[in-house]
């Protein structure tokens, strides 16, 4: 299962204690592929927007359906350190995921659509919720499936 192989290599680089928020971006993309065939992930894309440059973008063809904001795992989401980056996300993009690669929240026309924990970190530890690994699947294909 593609969630699981992610999250084992997410934990193993969480664990070794020396990983940043960029080094799980080819483990985002590479999960994404899985999951997804028909789209092309473009990570750090440049000028793709006019509110900034959301870490990935998604693209069918040459048409971008979709955009990926990460920061690093464990980082609170709603934290207010964020907040004007993501407001301008929000404001300007019509189909937004907001991660930590763990926690992933579905923004549509600058609403909170869906959000949900495929992992958690417990004790210092990645704690997976592999009852939440078939809704995620549903949702990231249908994050690759929209149409603005």
């Amino acid at each position: 299962m593609p969630i699981l192989k992610y999250l084992e290599i997410v934990n193993n680089r969480y664990k070794n204690g020396i990983s940043k928020e960029h080094s799980y971006r080819g483990d985002l993309e590479s999960l994404i592929r899985e999951i997804v065939k028909d789209v092309e992930i473009t990570n750090e894309p440049s000028k793709v927007t006019n509110c900034g440059n959301p870490d990935y973008v998604i693209t069918k063809g040459k048409i971008p359906i979709g955009y990926i904001e990460a920061k690093d795992i464990g980082k609170d989401l709603n934290s207010k350190q964020y907040k004007e980056q993501f407001t301008r996300y929000k404001k300007a993009l019509d189909n937004l995921i907001i991660t930590d690669y763990l926690w992933f929240q579905f923004f549509q026309h600058g609403e909170l659509a869906h959000e949900i924990q495929i992992a958690e970190i417990i004790d210092n530890k990645i704690k997976f919720k592999i009852e939440n690994f078939e809704k995620f699947i549903n949702l990231i294909q249908d994050f690759c499936s929209f149409q603005g």
